[in-house]
């Protein structure tokens, strides 16, 4: 049999586990024909049709999410129409609730799988072209012959420790800047928002096997891997031993991970901290630092916990820890999403990352939507639209609010002065992102020297008195001294001052230096001769006279 895999992922940069989780359970076999098409949701259909149908395919097949959807639909109807006596299936995230109306509405679409499919897909390639034997294939809804939906739950895997790992599969990819590696499947929570929250029980490998897939991915050349676990510190024995392992590869690679900030203990706390620098990327699971939200919800975990837990991770010098919230959670008022950022930005998080709920296929509450009083999209990816407790007006305002944070505070030059300006400056948040609404650039793509003059400007307006700060922060990130933030700078016959405190680098005789004088106190910027880079080399304050 010949199975066209339609490999489409949002960028280049990413690969779906997919294919070759699926795969090395069956490469065995000698009487498939493996022929694949990848591609990403910016080719068009046309061009990623034409290619696939170079291939006369028995099965087509993908996974879908929720966003490549839409641009796998146009796929695949196109390819059903140049062979209409294949059969395709589809699976992935897209498919874990009720699939009748989808089946229905895309005639296309043969059959969709609802779960984990590593054992349950080699079965049904035993009876891909037998629809009789269907009903025996768990987690496969399709429409029969009488026209009746069938539907066969959820496919779990029973032995995950036996599955073959993807990394043995041919279709692995090895050419992305990281990779992707699960040490456990399933989740101990039970967020309702969340297409985990009910995958129980949590499995796991030992951790001798994953031992050897991390040296198999090192010597692969990567240096990044993202552990899949969605709680990596539900069993805190567990982690610790997984950090142990991880700290094997400090210096050669680094482990991006969720962790639950109110889930540690003083053991972890210590180990930890003595972590080798930049071994850990953290991604602290917050969601909101409200009770009544998290409870409505159903996530484990007391906020009080949650935030003593933040507060030690983001005070960490050896990694980075993110923190994420959600706009459109039960009870979960605008008004206090600006205050939570606040909160973010005073224990120092690395990032914050603001989105609007997605009520997802299969989640909990995306069933309970009409008695949690929440309207949705109906189509992907999903995002409310309104609730008791957020009004559709007050979600785009969270939304733009999202992207000011990316462009003035994740990993942004402009991110140590927006932070102290949010804790400094009541209402500095709201009335900067006004002014980014109201100039219309909210929505357009921005370089780092258009953000810095924005908010040189709006502080013009608004915060005078922290032009001086702007300015500052202009010069130390390489912006031209040629316009109007640096216009206070002197940049000839600038000599040493007897006394400095030096904050950034070291001086050198060498050196040009630049003055920026101040009220109170100026500030010295050093630059090594020929070097082309505006960033300067010294940054030094003096006591101004």
């Amino acid at each position: 049999m010949k199975i066209l895999w339609i490999d489409l992922n949002s960028s280049y940069a990413h690969a779906s586990l997919a294919l070759p989780a699926l795969h090395a359970q069956v490469k065995k076999r000698n009487d498939i024909e493996w022929h694949i098409i990848s591609a990403t949701i910016n080719d068009t259909p046309g061009t990623v049709t034409a290619e696939a149908s170079r291939c006369s395919p028995d099965i087509i097949a993908s996974t879908a999410w929720i966003f490549n959807r839409e641009m796998l639909l146009h796929i695949i109807s196109r390819l059903k129409v140049l062979f209409p006596e294949s059969t395709v299936i589809l699976g992935g995230p897209e498919f874990l609730g009720d699939n009748s109306l989808f089946l229905r509405f895309s005639p296309y679409v043969d059959c969709v799988f609802r779960g984990e499919g590593e054992e349950e897909f080699p079965h049904w390639l035993n009876y891909w072209n037998d629809r009789s034997n269907w009903n025996s294939i768990k987690g496969l809804c399709y429409i029969n012959d009488n026209g009746e939906y069938i539907d066969n739950g959820i496919a779990r895997v029973n032995e995950f420790e036996k599955l073959i790992v993807p990394e043995k599969s041919p279709f692995f990819n090895w050419n992305k800047p990281f990779v992707q590696l699960e040490t456990t499947r399933g989740c101990f929570n039970t967020c309702t928002f969340c297409v985990s929250g009910s995958e129980k029980p949590v499995r796991t490998l030992e951790i001798s096997t994953l031992r050897e897939r991390i040296e198999n991915i090192s010597h692969h050349g990567i240096r990044d891997i993202r552990i899949l676990d969605r709680t990596f510190n539900y069993n805190t024995t567990r982690a610790q031993a997984l950090l142990s392992l991880f700290t094997e590869f400090a210096g050669k690679m680094r482990f991006h991970l969720e962790i639950h900030p109110g889930l540690l203990n003083d053991g972890l706390k210590q180990q930890l901290e003595t972590l080798p620098d930049n071994l850990l990327h953290l991604e602290a699971g917050i969601q909101s630092l409200r009770q009544e939200v998290l409870d409505a919800c159903h996530r484990k975990g007391d906020v009080q916990k949650s935030l003593e837990g933040l507060r030690f991770l983001c005070s960490l010098t050896n990694m980075e820890t993110h923190a994420d919230l959600i706009a459109g959670l039960p009870f979960y008022h605008i008004y206090q999403i600006f205050e939570d950022i606040h909160t973010l930005a005073h224990y120092n998080a690395g990032e914050i990352q603001l989105e609007l709920l997605k009520l997802l296929p299969g989640t909990e509450m995306r069933r309970k939507a009409a008695e949690l009083g929440i309207y949705y999209s109906p189509l992907p990816p999903y995002e409310v639209l309104k609730t008791n407790d957020i009004t559709p007006e007050e979600l785009q305002q969270a939304r733009r609010l999202s992207r000011l944070l990316d462009g003035y505070y994740n990993g942004s030059p402009w991110r140590e002065i927006t932070r102290q300006l949010i804790l400094s400056e009541s209402g500095f948040l709201k009335e900067f992102l006004d002014f980014l609404t109201d100039t219309e650039v909210i929505e357009k793509p921005l370089s780092t020297e258009k953000r810095g003059m924005l908010l040189y400007d709006f502080c013009k307006i608004k915060l005078p008195q922290r032009l001086h700060e702007i300015s500052i922060a202009w010069i130390s990130n390489g912006m031209s001294i040629k316009k109007e933030p640096a216009f206070g700078i002197r940049t000839k016959g600038i000599r040493a001052p007897q006394k400095w405190i030096i904050k950034k680098g070291s001086y050198h005789t060498s050196m040009k230096l630049y003055l920026l004088p101040g009220k109170d106190t100026d500030t010295w910027f050093g630059y090594l001769p020929d070097k082309k880079i505006a960033v300067p080399d010294m940054i030094a304050l003096s006591i101004s006279k």
